[in-house]
């Protein structure tokens, strides 16, 4: 993480000194931004790798939402503060205060502790990525997280289509498509504020198929909406849907993928990520070049629910995954001493823990006779 600080403020660096000359080149603008985004992945896989090695398993789920509000709030304030700024002050100041802010992030990184991964990890390279590929294939909680994702970013974003829709279904301009744009951040900004108390729900799985569904059903609904406050309203309901899904699955991924492949693993979700919208956008634009914008709305909202029924029934172990957090809250070892993978966790029997990335079994009728454990809430 240290290496990726000072990568990503060279990056910024580079644009910073282009932006103070008297006749800035273009061709930095592309040679430092493809830069800095050619290491945020590096970047993004290793905090999500090191987060298991800081906080207790008990506190993991409060740390992921802990991040994913912050990461809200930063897309809301931060484009707006910089527009500020830029309008008074110009882009050299932006930039140079983005490197004082890697270089704040340097100095933090470098007081953490060692962070190696347990077991020793492994070099970088194809065949340590193989390894995080077949091990995502391997793990049903894993590769339903990883696939249900997929199909909702690849169906279900109407990013593309918010130009189109804008113009010919609300009859606005250029502030229409800014509020289109604005109202999923603004859903996952009030989502992310509502991620707090996860850790009672110990059904991950089915959790992130109900918001996946939700996230699908309300792309559905606005590409049937002519009018724009009811479309605005409910692309707040898919993106606060999509934030609280994102955290339950990168809790699965935490629970799951043993610590030594921690960075593979995160890295191939972190392509997921990126890939996939991009997927979404050309395949919104095609279906709008079939039958239109609203058609590619609200068809894939349908089909992103599909998806989500599908990977459901071909990965039955994703649906019943249970998560443990709910179960260790309260206990569990301190920072820098997570648990090895297939350790039971605090207050299971060793004899009912599973492997890594295998899912707990739903009590089933040969429980009948034995009591139940109490659910941490309605939500569990």
């Amino acid at each position: 993480m240290m290496a990726t600080q000072l990568l990503l403020a060279a990056g910024v660096t580079g644009l910073a000194v282009n932006s103070m000359l008297a006749h800035p080149m273009l061709w930095p603008m592309f040679a430092c931004t493809a830069e800095s985004a050619a290491f945020q992945g590096v970047d993004w896989a290793a905090r999500r790798a090191s987060l298991r090695r800081l906080v207790p398993p008990a506190d993991l789920a409060a740390a992921l939402s802990l991040q994913s509000a912050a990461f809200q709030v930063t897309l809301v304030v931060g484009p707006a503060a910089a527009g500020l700024l830029i309008a008074h002050a110009g882009f050299s100041l932006v930039y140079w205060l983005n490197v004082a802010a890697f270089a704040i992030a340097f100095g933090t990184v470098a007081r953490l502790p060692s962070l190696r991964p347990a077991g020793g990890g492994q070099p970088a390279g194809a065949a340590s990525l193989a390894g995080g590929v077949r091990y995502l294939r391997s793990s049903p909680p894993l590769a339903g997280a990883f696939l249900i994702d997929l199909g909702a970013m690849v169906f279900g974003m109407p990013r593309a289509l918010f130009p189109a829709l804008a113009v010919t279904l609300y009859g606005g301009g250029a502030a229409t498509v800014g509020y289109l744009n604005a109202a999923p951040g603004l859903g996952a900004l009030a989502g992310s504020l509502l991620t707090g108390h996860v850790w009672r729900v110990r059904r991950a799985g089915r959790s992130v198929a109900v918001c996946v569904a939700i996230w699908g059903l309300a792309i559905m609904g606005f590409g049937f909406v002519p009018w724009l406050p009811a479309a605005l309203a409910l692309l707040v309901v898919a993106g606060a849907a999509d934030v609280i899904s994102s955290v339950f699955r990168m809790m699965i991924v935490q629970q799951v993928t043993p610590d030594a492949i921690q960075g593979r693993v995160n890295s191939l979700i972190f392509v997921g990520l990126q890939g996939g919208p991009r997927l979404g956008d050309a395949e919104a634009g095609a279906a709008a070049a079939l039958a239109g914008p609203q058609f590619a709305a609200w068809s894939g909202g349908l089909l992103s629910v599909v998806a989500a029924v599908v990977t459901c029934w071909a990965i039955p172990q994703f649906w019943r995954y249970r998560n443990e957090t709910g179960l260790a809250h309260g206990a569990g070892e301190g920072p820098g001493q997570a648990a090895a993978p297939g350790t039971p966790p605090a207050g299971e029997p060793a004899g009912r823990a599973g492997n890594p990335g295998e899912a707990r079994p739903e009590p089933g009728p040969a429980d009948a006779g034995h009591p139940a454990r109490p659910e941490p809430g309605p939500a569990g």
